[in-house]
């Protein structure tokens, strides 16, 4: 699993956090998305495909 994210699109809902707080973060300046592990291990994939499910602006992508 790759994940990657696009900055430009994320709005700082922070729901990417809620659902998978090991792999995503947010900055403190102004609550955008910070990638903390673009290769999670396979026991976060359904936390992770969740996250961008979850993503009202649709900044996540995940690859199998």
């Amino acid at each position: 699993m790759k994940v990657t994210v696009d900055q430009e699109k994320c709005v700082g809902s922070g729901q990417c956090v809620l659902t998978a707080e090991s792999v995503f973060d947010q900055r403190d300046e102004d609550g955008l998305v910070v990638l903390l592990n673009a290769t999670p291990p396979a026991k976060l994939a359904d936390d992770v495909r969740h996250a961008a499910e979850m993503c009202p602006a649709a900044a996540i992508t995940v690859e199998d």
